[in-house]
């Protein structure tokens, strides 16, 4: 039987400021769909959730949702007009006798309900409007960016949830890690035409990179096809002018053909070129403690900080991250512990904060204005690593067009002003890079260039992201910062730190916990006859724990169906295709269960 989809568009059209931004573009949103909406920055990702959403007109075409089915869209700076505190603005729409939502996912992308909205920041009143709609459970959510400005402890809770939600789903999000846990399908938008895969993100960049060979080939046949036919107009047409006029007007089709092609847009000339070579040894801290307000931000902690280190900070949001690196570059005093530096440091800061951009100046104000960057007598241009350049065509580099030269910055979107930022970083030279969240925003070409820069960069570099898929492919050494003054130092990126992470953690729990009690979660909420106990846990925590149990329960069922396909042994042989995926299947659910009992041990101990 045919599904009803929760949502169809038909041949729509949009158009803003006498450019298109789609035209004829048709597609369904399926029940249980979980799609990624990937695209360059400025191709039109956010517009096209607002037209689904029903928030944009469109000039021409049909939006229409499956009767009875309502649509959620979470916006990326929400209007709290009328609301005075972040809860207050969550709850809005719901019953009084639902209001309990809004807490528990509250607590899961950890923001304060009670905050005031006039002095919350940009992430806490996203993640307000994400608590209102999860709250609201439409049967279709559409997620703008969720989980920019949140660090990974909420990310991970919010791909549980989505993981376990029977609503459908379309979500924009530059976080590859994200991406590849919960999508099923691709929409991407490429230049006002939008293409459907129906595999989840860890596909999206063979398939690009597969259509753009392909149009890479047709572009040649083309322009060698406009080639031959020039060159028989030149030689041959005196003599058939009447008879092959047709021939002509066909190779002034292929010209108009070759122009109505819209090239695809570049990469920004990113270049990161290091100054003087640094001492060898680039920080030595030693017994570093601090403490603001009373809260310990760290307690006693060593690091040696060697040219060439790949260094990430991570931990929730508030842990003190950017006190601790600051506190390693001087720029804040510890309350014990020293901090040396080493010899002939240059060092180039990237601010989450923004607060290096003035919103109200123009781009080009910007960057004159900045003294490193000032070259006397000469208004129209900035020094670049050591040489003048027109201000226009370095911001032409990071692909800024004229005519956003003398805009605002406030104008701009945030991966725009993220890239203004970076123009800013890469005209200094440095041998210390200082990176404070710079993939928000960051569309995936963007991120891929960074990361190859970072690759290739011989100084030393101090990270703060919760971009999981980012730190794995940058970090050398992780620092987990973990509340209450605990500053752990791991090898490696974030999976290196979990991996080892979780070896203490069973190392622990084997040293305090006797063989005979190692019983299996679901046996042993089953020969208690009740469910698991709950006492000082967090309210999310509590669901969490009573879930869990049935969960397993279900995962079990589903490998050891999965186990007995496999037995088959002409499988392989007859049905190859469908072995491949069993195989997938059954490593995906051995995994998730293996994690879901993880996950139950963990909360029971805390629990009992």
């Amino acid at each position: 039987m045919a599904r009803t989809p929760l949502l169809q568009l038909t041949d729509i059209a949009l158009t803003f400021g006498g450019d298109p931004v789609f035209d004829d573009l048709s597609l369904v949103v399926q029940p249980g769909d979980r799609v990624a909406l990937v695209g360059r920055n400025g191709s039109g990702k956010s517009t096209l959730l607002k037209v689904m959403a029903g928030l944009v007109e469109v000039d021409h075409g049909g939006v229409v949702s499956a009767p009875g089915v309502t649509v959620g869209y979470m916006e990326q700076d929400p209007t709290m007009e009328g609301c005075a505190t972040l809860g207050d603005y969550a709850a809005s729409g719901l019953d009084i006798s639902e209001a309990w939502k809004v807490e528990a996912v509250a607590e899961g992308l950890k923001f304060d309900p009670a905050r005031d909205v006039n002095v919350a920041s940009g992430g806490e009143r996203r993640r307000a409007a994400l608590a209102k709609l999860m709250a609201e459970e439409p049967g279709l959510m559409l997620l703008d960016e969720p989980t920019n400005h949140m660090d990974i402890e909420a990310i991970r809770w919010l791909e549980r949830e989505l993981g376990q939600t029977r609503a459908g789903f379309v979500v924009i999000s530059h976080d590859r890690a994200f991406l590849n846990a919960l999508t099923r399908a691709t929409l991407w938008i490429d230049r006002g035409r939008v293409r459907r895969q129906e595999k989840g993100f860890e596909h999206f960049e063979a398939w690009r990179d597969k259509v753009w060979e392909e149009e890479d080939q047709q572009r040649h046949k083309l322009n060698r096809k406009i080639k031959e036919e020039a060159r028989w107009a030149v030689e041959g047409i005196s003599a058939r002018r009447t008879r092959n006029q047709g021939r002509v007007r066909a190779l002034q089709a292929l010209r108009e053909e070759r122009a109505s092609q819209i090239r695809r847009q570049g990469t920004a000339a990113m270049v990161l070129e290091a100054g003087a070579t640094s001492g060898k040894k680039v920080i030595e801290a030693k017994g570093l403690t601090k403490s603001f307000d009373g809260k310990q931000i760290v307690r006693g902690f060593d690091i040696d900080i060697q040219r060439g280190d790949r260094i990430a900070f991570v931990g929730p949001n508030g842990v003190g991250k950017t006190t601790l690196i600051k506190m390693l570059l001087g720029e804040v005093d510890p309350d014990e512990g020293s901090v040396k530096h080493g010899t002939n440091l240059q060092i180039a800061v990237f601010d989450q904060a923004r607060a290096q951009l003035a919103p109200d100046r123009t781009l080009w104000d910007n960057l004159t204005s900045d003294p490193a960057m000032a070259v006397s007598g000469k208004s129209d241009q900035i020094m670049v690593r050591g040489q003048p350049k027109h201000v226009v065509g370095y911001l032409k580099e990071f692909l800024f067009d004229e005519a956003q030269v003398r805009a605002p910055v406030r104008s701009l979107s945030g991966g725009e002003k993220a890239r203004l930022l970076l123009a800013r970083l890469m005209a200094r030279e440095s041998n210390v890079l200082v990176l404070d969240e710079p993939t928000n925003d960051l569309d995936i070409e963007t991120l891929d260039l960074l990361q190859d820069l970072l690759g290739e960069y011989p100084g030393t570099v101090m990270l703060v992201s919760h971009d999981r898929d980012f730190i794995d492919r940058v970090a050398t050494t992780t620092i987990a910062m973990e509340g209450d003054g605990r500053a752990v130092t791991y090898a490696g990126g974030w999976s290196d730190y979990q991996s080892q992470r979780a070896e203490e953690v069973r190392a622990d729990r084997k040293a305090e916990t006797p063989p005979a009690k190692a019983e299996k979660p679901a046996a042993k909420a089953a020969s208690v006859g009740e469910k698991a106990p709950a006492a000082g846990l967090s309210f999310t925590e509590k669901h969490r724990l009573e879930a869990l149990p049935a969960e397993i329960e279900r995962l079990e069922a589903e490998i050891a169906k999965l186990e007995q396909l496999m037995t088959d042994p002409e499988l392989f042989t007859r049905e190859p295709v469908k072995f491949q995926k069993a195989t997938e299947a059954l490593v995906e659910r051995q995994a998730k269960l293996a994690a879901a009992e993880e996950e139950w041990l963990e909360l029971a101990e805390r629990a009992d």
